[in-house]
């Protein structure tokens, strides 16, 4: 049992770290996806429209 808890609390700290680090990543990489959704956007706009009228 001593040594179940040694482990316990040899892995919990780095399991912590690691949820704390994607729970603060996933926000950002939400940004980024809309961010790069917007710019796929305006570039299709600048650049004369989307694939689906050059293929019509």
């Amino acid at each position: 049992m001593e040594d179940f808890l040694k482990a316990i609390a040899n892995v919990g700290f780095p399991i912590a770290v690691a949820a704390y680090l994607l729970i603060r990543i996933e926000s950002k990489m939400d940004s980024l996806a809309a961010s790069i959704n917007q710019l796929s956007t305006i570039l299709s706009v600048k650049l004369g429209g989307n694939d689906e009228r050059k293929s019509a």
